[in-house]
């Protein structure tokens, strides 16, 4: 080896050694990093994190995807800095599935790992699962590398949404359990999305966590029937099944009386929302078929009312969807497929009269955010039924749960049989939702979520008490190991 490669090789590890003894001295415990190794605005639970912490005054990095463009106020909020991780190139979808899977994960590591090393000073990192690979992996390095600490938000299992493209017994997807399972332990504490995931993590991935229950954030709220009237104004302009065919003034759903005044429209069609992202953990051709019944059966008009039936999102299955419906003659039944805006969905949601939820869940153990966006707004859910459902919508309570297209097509008739009635069964279903719009995002957020930054960041909470032990360490195990760094 010549003399001038060892000055080269000498001079690389004197720098690493510099950049990690700056990155030690110069920690910053009220920074933390948001991960999500995905569409950041197709992320609202990441979001809210992000809002959640620039609130308490933390200075926040949301690394993820560009995409779909994220919440205004995440967008104007100056504590919240967003960097874009660097997609892979078009040419990966196009080699061969199993290939292709390990040169992506190979571009995702470089990509996202240059980024989260590139970030100004922080103390914590905070990553949505899944993705798994290779977010884990990657986070937990950087975070050895940068001195802060890991902290994992398990929305669901990375292994169980690849054995749906793949088999359940497919060796890659036995790779993808093991490492999840090993990765998971790495984390110096976990958050978790319902008390079935928190025991399943417990019992059988031997990882502690905190469970914290998707929340509505404040832009979910029931709105008025002016802020409904201005909705339909504007959407009927690109779509026109909005639009009222007697007055330019009024919509398909609302209308000025003499008075001059808002009201909804006597003869207005139910409206049914459901979201998506056309992907194969939901079913959609339930709900399809539900329709087809519910428009070929023989209803009495003054009973049952015609349904417009808004389904929004993207993905991959929307276009195999969308030749379903046009393929089909409806009588009864309209169909609207839009993207609406941020500031639009929760308008739409606070609108509609049913909201149906399609989302069966890859392991069993998540539940769908968009019902409690749903009920956020206060509408009633017809929901597909799995494993933890009952965690969020209570049967006959605050929404029904279906097993099938029949058993949808049969509460499809109990909802709407008179729906514009003031004691319908809707809207006894509406006032139950009351309590739920109470509890907010933010406040269960400051009692359970908040309490373990401040330790991170050094600041002792004597309000809340934190579980003793979080993924493989107990608490003086975690204190003897921050010794250990700051020595």
């Amino acid at each position: 080896m010549s003399f001038s490669s060892d000055i080269i090789i000498s001079t690389f590890f004197v720098f690493i050694l510099l950049y990690l003894l700056i990155n030690k001295l110069a920690k910053t415990p009220r920074h933390v990093c948001v991960v999500v190794l995905g569409d950041i605005g197709r992320s609202p639970r990441m979001q809210y994190h992000a809002l959640s912490f620039a609130e308490e005054g933390f200075r926040v990095y949301l690394v993820g995807y560009k995409g779909s463009t994220p919440h205004e106020k995440v967008l104007q909020n100056e504590n919240i800095q967003i960097y874009h991780v660097a997609e892979h190139p078009a040419f990966i979808s196009r080699i061969p599935k199993i290939f292709g899977y390990f040169v992506k994960a190979v571009w995702q590591t470089i990509s996202l790992g240059w980024t989260l090393l590139l970030l100004p000073n922080l103390g914590s990192i905070l990553i949505q699962n899944p993705p798994s690979i290779p977010t884990m992996a990657v986070s937990y390095v950087i975070s050895h590398v940068r001195f802060c600490t890991l902290v994992i938000d398990w929305h669901n299992y990375g292994y169980t949404i690849l054995s749906m493209s793949l088999r359940q017994g497919h060796p890659f997807v036995k790779f993808a359990k093991w490492y999840e399972k090993i990765c998971g332990r790495l984390s110096s504490y976990n958050l978790c999305v319902t008390d079935a995931m928190l025991e399943d993590l417990k019992t059988n991935w031997n990882i502690s966590a905190i469970s914290v229950h998707d929340r509505p954030s404040e832009i979910f709220q029931s709105i008025t029937i002016e802020q409904q009237h201005d909705l339909f104004s504007r959407l009927s302009k690109n779509y026109p099944l909005f639009a009222s065919k007697d007055s330019t003034t009024s919509t398909r759903f609302t209308t000025i009386d003499k008075d001059n005044k808002i009201c909804k429209a006597s003869d207005r069609p139910a409206l049914l929302v459901s979201s998506t992202s056309w992907t194969e953990d939901e079913d959609f051709g339930i709900l399809l078929e539900a329709l087809t019944e519910y428009d070929s059966s023989d209803l009495e008009a003054s009973y049952f009312p015609n349904i417009v039936c808004v389904i929004t999102g993207k993905g991959p299955q929307k276009e195999m969807y969308s030749k379903k419906i046009e393929e089909r003659s409806w009588n009864r039944v309209q169909f609207c497929l839009p993207w609406l805006a941020a500031e639009d969905y929760p308008l739409m949601l606070g609108s509609a009269d049913i909201g149906v939820c399609l989302h069966k869940s890859s392991s069993g153990l998540d539940l769908p955010m968009k019902v409690v966006d749903m009920f956020g707004c206060g509408l009633p859910v017809c929901a597909l039924n799995f494993a933890c459902i009952g965690e969020l919508v209570q049967h006959h309570k605050n929404g029904l749960i279906f097993n099938d297209s029949d058993e949808l097509f049969i509460q499809l008739m109990m909802l709407l049989r008179g729906f514009l009635k003031e004691h319908s069964m809707l809207s006894n279903l509406r006032k139950n939702l009351v309590q739920f719009q109470e509890h907010r995002w933010h406040n269960q957020w400051k009692q359970l979520v908040l309490p373990i930054f401040n330790e991170i960041a050094g600041v002792r909470n004597t309000t809340f008490n934190i579980p003793q032990k979080f993924g493989n360490w107990s608490s003086d195990q975690r204190e003897e190991q921050d010794t250990k760094k700051s020595n």
